[in-house]
């Protein structure tokens, strides 16, 4: 049985598999606003300064941080309730380092901005190596300061693998969340490295009772695929914490840098950790990935396509990462409303 790459679960109940688990996030502080009102007033903030701004993050008490490089954009960031952080680079500067590094891209690296250095991060994982590292290396330091280079132990690979363990053409993956789709069926969203290798999936590993088809599937470029159920299997709109329970997940939200959350797939289960980055571009062997969820959260294969969620909000799909759940690692996801969005689907 080969494994797909790591992708985010959706929220669904399958009978007879192994739904990927989401974790419950503890409640935050009476005074701190929740992580969905704190992503609302990022979003509206980043609309309203556009390419000014240089990024957001919650600091160590959760708390919003908004980059700014002028007193006007700071009065702004005040007034929506958020604090405001003076940098030195905006967010158009550090975008146009960012794809200089993207032109120089090999696969085995992954370019992001980090918001609370105010810097483009080159992650490079231990396959990057000779010529290929030199390329890297030339093309960060034509950046100067505003870029700086991570060494990764272990690969950036897709994971395939995942929440509720779902099969097909000899793959298994992780549901990420039950959906609407556009015509008003009942279906499912997971990651696209695992849809475009699998057209029909079942929810046994025999591959005998048939589950859903797979309908639109992106990857690279983006990583999601959705599929409409066909077999007779629950599907509310929950995600499995393999303990007996489940998080029931109520809606969809961007994720913001410095969020705790947790991710569910069905070879390592819930696992946590916080968001590093968001706009992240991974190159793998297949192909470049953008817009992805950077995070200190472990996975595996057979993860993929697993769901990233805080409480009950939808954050990601599980795509890609490096390390282990034993020693660690780094993993990338899709944010789900731009997928949702491009798919024409609604959680649910």
């Amino acid at each position: 049985m080969k494994s797909i790459p790591l992708t985010r679960r959706t929220g669904m109940a399958v009978a007879a598999a192994g739904v990927l688990a989401i974790a419950v996030v503890p409640a935050a502080h009476a005074a701190t606003p929740s992580p969905t009102a704190q992503s609302k007033v990022a979003s509206d903030l980043a609309r309203q300064l556009g390419s000014r701004s240089a990024g957001a993050y919650l600091d160590a008490s959760h708390q919003l941080v908004v980059t700014v490089t002028n007193a006007a954009d700071a009065k702004t960031v005040k007034a929506a309730g958020a604090t405001p952080k003076t940098v030195a680079r905006t967010g158009a500067q550090l975008q146009a380092a960012k794809k200089a590094l993207d032109d120089a891209a090999v696969p085995g690296t992954a370019r992001m901005i980090d918001p609370k250095t105010n810097q483009v991060v080159v992650a490079v994982d231990s396959t990057v190596t000779g010529d290929r590292l030199g390329k890297v290396e030339k093309a960060a330091s034509a950046q100067g300061a505003a870029v700086r280079i991570r060494h990764v132990s272990g690969e950036f690979r897709p994971l395939i693998g995942g929440g509720d363990a779902i099969w097909g053409s000899g793959y298994r993956c992780s549901l990420g969340f039950n959906v609407t789709t556009s015509s008003g069926a009942a279906g499912f969203i997971t990651a696209g490295h695992c849809g475009n290798v699998v057209s029909t999936w079942y929810s046994d590993q025999g591959e005998s009772s048939e589950l859903a088809t797979t309908g639109k599937s992106v990857f690279p470029g983006n990583d999601y695929s959705i599929a409409t159920y066909t077999g007779s299997a629950s599907h509310p709109s929950e995600v499995d914490l393999y303990n007996g329970s489940t998080q029931a997940i109520s809606g969809a939200g961007d994720a913001t840098v410095g969020e705790s959350v947790k991710r569910s797939g069905s070879t390592t289960g819930v696992h946590g950790g916080t968001v590093t980055a968001v706009g992240a571009s991974v190159t793998y062997e297949e192909g470049t990935v953008n817009g992805l969820i950077d995070t200190n959260v472990c996975a595996e294969p057979g993860d993929s396509g697993g769901a990233l969620f805080d409480g009950g909000t939808a954050l990601g799909l599980t795509s890609g990462g490096s390390g282990d759940c034993s020693s660690g690692g780094e993993t990338f996801f899709q944010p789900v409303p731009a997928a949702l969005s491009a798919l024409g689907a609604s959680i649910g």
